[in-house]
């Protein structure tokens, strides 16, 4: 029997105003996705704003559905519209803002199991890490260099 570790490395910022400019453009584009949302039975916000390699942002906000499995996650439809709109390009970065009408949030909250599951995918399509930066609606900003870092066991097409 062997025992391995596994660590993830992040980076806290304090605030937006820590980004450089071109991400605090994204987590902006990422807000004003999350204004927009429709989310009229969790009431819970999501925003994502992608940047692709030609310096296009794609946003998506999440869509819910009085059935509920038919809704969609902020991040996989601005993930699923980049791969639809712009297939050949690579993904840079993502951007998540999120914001309840129950409650503040002022903690960063990171991107559900099935968005995990399908940002892996794109990783995994291009070869290339994709950059995530994640937050609530105000407050602390995490940033992790891959989504390796937040599914260290990923599954993908290698398993097939």
């Amino acid at each position: 029997m062997k025992t391995k570790k596994t660590t993830t490395e992040y980076i806290i910022y304090e605030g937006i105003e820590e980004l450089d400019s071109s991400t605090q453009n994204l987590m902006k584009e990422a807000i004003n996705a999350r204004k927009k949302a429709y989310a009229p039975y969790s009431n819970f916000n999501v925003g994502a704003a992608i940047l692709l390699d030609n310096n296009k942002i794609v946003t998506g906000n999440n869509q819910e559905n009085a059935a509920f499995p038919s809704g969609l996650c902020a991040e996989r439809v601005a993930i699923y519209s980049a791969g639809a709109n712009y297939p050949n390009n690579t993904i840079k970065s993502i951007a998540i803002s999120a914001s309840s009408i129950k409650q503040k949030i002022n903690k960063p909250v990171g991107p559900c199991g099935a968005c995990r599951q399908s940002i892996s995918e794109y990783e995994n399509k291009q070869n290339y890490p994709i950059e995530i930066y994640f937050m609530g609606e105000e407050g602390q900003i995490v940033k992790v260099n891959s989504l390796k870092d937040l599914l260290p066991f990923g599954f993908n097409s290698s398993f097939l």
